[in-house]
């Protein structure tokens, strides 16, 4: 599989600290695995849980594309 990153993510991911910048890459990384769950209401958008941050991602083909990475609170009111 194919992983994108939009704008967004690639600007939220440079502004973390490195060890933080390291779990999340190898969270993506690994995908699909790990703790996935498909958003409701959304048609091919889901989201993964890497400890406090939420990595939500759409899936199309065989393309992964990073939307955002963002903080449990903040992540949801922008869908």
């Amino acid at each position: 599989m194919q992983i994108k990153y939009e704008k967004e993510a690639a600007k939220h991911i440079s502004k973390m600290d490195k060890p933080t910048k390291q779990r999340i890459k190898s969270a993506i990384e690994k995908l699909p695995s790990g703790d996935v769950i498909k958003l409701q209401g959304l048609s091919n958008d889901y989201r993964l849980r890497v400890g406090d941050l939420r990595v939500l991602f759409s899936v199309f083909n065989d393309t992964i594309t990073i939307k955002d990475v963002l903080p449990r609170g903040q992540a949801y009111k922008r869908l």
